[in-house]
Formats: structure tokens, C-alpha cells, sequence
């Protein structure tokens, strides 16, 4: 495993032990509810359906259609607030 590698595992660890991942993961819930991407994605995933038909359409397909819509239509503030939270997080944790 090279250095980033465990740099990377150990932010991972220090998230996971401090409950900081879990609260992390809320508030991005919270912030693509808010902001619509759950329902702009949802109304694709029906989109694609539609499309496709419901019989021709497995979960993987779904997934596989919809990650990069999904990951371009978050908002770059949510972006921003996320790393901002995890930079603090690791100010205060320095000992990484």
C-alpha cells in the first residue's frame, strides 16, 4: 500500500471512530434533499425506465446509467461544504 493509500485508510479510521463519517453522511443527505438532486435523480431513474421498459431494466443497468448523473448534479457548494467540514475535522485530528 503506497502513501497516500494509508493516508487515505487512516482519515477513514479517524472518521469512523470519532462518528465524524456518519454525521458527514447526514448532512450530505440532508444538502441533495434540500437542494432537489434526490428528486432530479429520481425523476431519471423514471426516465430511463420509461426508456428501456420495466422488464428490459435490472438495478445494475439503473446504477450504472445513473452514477455520472448523479455525481454531476451535485451541487459544487455542497462539494465545498463537505471538504471544508472534513478539512476541519483533520485540523482538529492533526495527529494523522
Amino acid at each position: 500500500m503506497n502513501k497516500d493509500a494509508q493516508m487515505r485508510a487512516a482519515i477513514n479510521q479517524k472518521l469512523i471512530e470519532t462518528g465524524e463519517r456518519e454525521r458527514l453522511k447526514e448532512l450530505l443527505r440532508a444538502k441533495l434533499i434540500e437542494c432537489g438532486w434526490k428528486d432530479q435523480l429520481k425523476a431519471h431513474c423514471k426516465e430511463v425506465i420509461k426508456e428501456k421498459g420495466l422488464d428490459h431494466v435490472t438495478v445494475d443497468d439503473l446504477v450504472a446509467e445513473i452514477t455520472s448523473k448523479g455525481r454531476a448534479l451535485v451541487p459544487d457548494s455542497v462539494k465545498k461544504e463537505l471538504l471544508q467540514r472534513i478539512r476541519t475535522f483533520l485540523a482538529q485530528h492533526a495527529s494523522l
